[in-house]
């Protein structure tokens, strides 16, 4: 081992002004992966019940609130379209989540006005963490997508 490897975390070091290495890039949001339909249906859980509200609306709100990602209509639409695909596989019904692909001002969703939908989505959000959390062990174990090819 050469002297300067040697010295790599030595206490006593002289401290350098070095800017902070933990920048990331953006992250763009895809179709299918659960980081970004955690991210999906946590603001679901928090939008009116019973009033359709425009998908482009969902998606500046998501914008805004993770700076560092982006998030396409397109995307937000497949998390909301397997969310209502949930719904119907639970309840057999198609009325508690409804997608309108043609409003007035484009696409929007309805959620029921229901007690049982604020709950119900809350639990698809702990799953979704829980396929999140998998990913990551997965990945620290080295055996993510990250460390394919």
């Amino acid at each position: 081992m050469d002297r300067q490897t040697a010295a790599i975390g030595r206490p006593g070091a002289p401290a350098l002004d070095l800017p902070d290495p933990r920048l990331q890039p953006p992250t763009r949001a895809e179709s299918g992966d659960p980081f970004s339909a955690l991210r999906v249906v946590h603001l679901l859980a928090r939008i009116p019940r019973g009033r359709p509200v425009p998908i482009h609306e969902l998606v500046a709100r998501l914008n805004a609130e993770y700076l560092d990602w982006s998030f396409s209509p397109r995307v937000v639409l497949d998390a909301i379209a397997q969310v209502q695909a949930n719904w119907i596989a639970d309840y057999r019904t198609v009325d508690g989540i409804r997608i309108d692909e043609d409003g007035p001002s484009g696409a929007a969703v309805e959620i029921e006005d229901s007690s049982r939908a604020g709950p119900w989505i809350a639990g698809q959000a702990w799953r979704l963490e829980a396929e999140c959390r998998t990913q990551l062990d997965e990945f620290a174990r080295g055996e993510g997508r990250a460390t394919e090819g």
